[in-house]
């Protein structure tokens, strides 16, 4: 009876199923009395940006080896996992992997802007016992992506996987966690500066072991140039919780001391990724989060410039988020554009409302805008997405178009409809605050 490793796994497409997974597993019954592989792994087609199958003939092959030479190995690895959905075609563009270059680019500099402020993982520092709030929310976060990652590859669900690490690294890593930080780096030599430079180094080095297996050679490089290291970064375990499973343990399989495939995967099974909580943390620093997200998206739908500074107003704030206000007003003053924060019973004449974890955040923008040219501009952007809905909903609606037209074109026009119903949702909720302050 052959013996199966935990990587026995064909990778294929779902178009040679028949024709060549089937005819193997078959095959290997009949002749060996025992199937080939136990687990067959089935991925989508790539196809051109416009869903069309590649071909010579139409002159939409597009070469990886190109797209290689002009983005990189990783950005087109980690394209390819970051699309590979179940049951659903890759649609391929150049625009996409040019994203995911970019993206690259944005580790390398929060890993360049972490040395350049000498942060340095000190040995046998405890994520979990530190003391700052914005330090622990990290150690939250990072716990956090740790689980969707693990569980998402676990899964063979790598969009998910990618698109949790994506999430990490530059939604909570890169614009919040080091935006936060910055003023403690740049700050007087202390106790909290020290830990806060430990955490940033710790949470990199977390990144650097989640992201390896979809940027093998950014990451690889980085992990030798960011800190002196004893080993590759491709021999350290992945992130984990060590009270299952020893490190002597975890030697000896990586060595190949244990010899006995299963027992391996049972160990290794059993070194759970981390999981580390703490909601307090991530309570506070997540309304941070949540309000100046808010403040960024009204001023962005009411077209507000940078320049102008508007005020913030707490209508019946609870003592939690007076305390909360206080403690980072200077933060959410610098990253929300605002002038002053203050606080009422109920939120004044002429205000926008927001709704941040439950409590009403209100921007006075009487005098700030003209409140009947933003109404005028935006029942025109809603009319024209009203338009496009309608347009698409006709050509839809027509039998002939639908049974004529090539599939790639029917989804573009779908996904048309969709991109216009998202825009008229946002310009409706637009319109109904504006409705309110007005």
């Amino acid at each position: 009876m052959k013996r199966y490793y935990p990587t026995d796994v064909l990778v294929t497409g779902f178009d040679i199923i028949f024709f060549w997974v089937a005819r193997m597993m078959m095959m290997g019954l009949h002749f060996m009395k025992d199937v080939p592989f136990p687990t067959v792994y089935i991925h989508a087609l790539v196809r051109d940006e416009k869903g069309a199958k590649m071909s010579k003939s139409k002159g939409n092959v597009i070469d990886p080896l190109h797209l290689i030479d002009d983005y990189g190995a990783d950005a087109l690895r980690f394209t390819l996992a970051a699309m590979a959905a179940q049951g659903r075609d890759i649609k391929l563009a150049e625009s996409r992997v040019e994203g995911y270059r970019n993206f690259a680019t944005k580790l390398w500099n929060a890993c360049r802007f972490a040395e350049m402020n000498a942060c340095v993982l000190p040995a046998g520092f405890d994520p979990t016992k530190a003391t700052e709030t914005l330090n622990r929310w990290i150690a939250h976060e990072t716990a956090r992506a740790t689980r969707e990652v693990t569980e998402a590859i676990e899964a063979y669900r790598f969009n998910d996987a990618a698109n949790a690490i994506y999430r990490f690294v530059w939604n909570v890593y890169c614009d919040w966690y080091l935006e936060l930080a910055k003023p403690v780096l740049l700050g007087q030599e202390d106790a909290a500066k020290s830990e806060t430079r430990a955490m940033v180094a710790r949470a990199r080095d977390e990144i650097l072991k989640l992201l390896h297996p979809f940027m093998p050679f950014i990451t690889e490089e980085l992990w030798g140039v960011t800190a002196t290291r004893d080993g590759l970064l491709i021999l350290e375990a992945w992130p984990r919780k060590v009270d299952a499973v020893t490190d002597e343990q975890l030697t000896m399989i990586a060595l190949g001391a244990d010899t006995d495939p299963r027992l391996a995967s049972v160990i290794l099974a059993a070194a759970e990724p981390a999981d580390f909580s703490d909601p307090a943390a991530e309570a506070e620093i997540g309304w941070v989060v949540d309000l100046v997200t808010a403040i960024r998206s009204v001023r962005a739908e009411m077209n507000i410039p940078p320049a102008t500074l508007t005020p913030l107003v707490l209508a019946g704030a609870s003592e939690e988020t007076r305390g909360r206000a206080q403690r980072w007003s200077d933060v959410v003053k610098r990253m929300a554009r605002l002038a002053d924060i203050s606080f009422a019973d109920a939120a004044p004449e002429g205000a926008v409302q927001l709704l941040v974890r439950g409590e009403v955040a209100a921007l006075p923008l009487k005098g700030v805008i003209d409140f009947s040219a933003e109404k005028a501009r935006l029942d025109k952007e809603l009319a024209k997405a009203e338009a496009d809905i309608k347009r698409v909903d006709a050509k839809l609606a027509n039998e002939k178009f639908v049974a004529n037209a090539p599939e790639e074109i029917v989804e573009e026009e779908k996904e048309k409809r969709d991109a216009a119903m998202a825009r008229k949702a946002r310009i409706v909720e637009a319109l109904e605050r504006l409705k309110k302050a007005a």
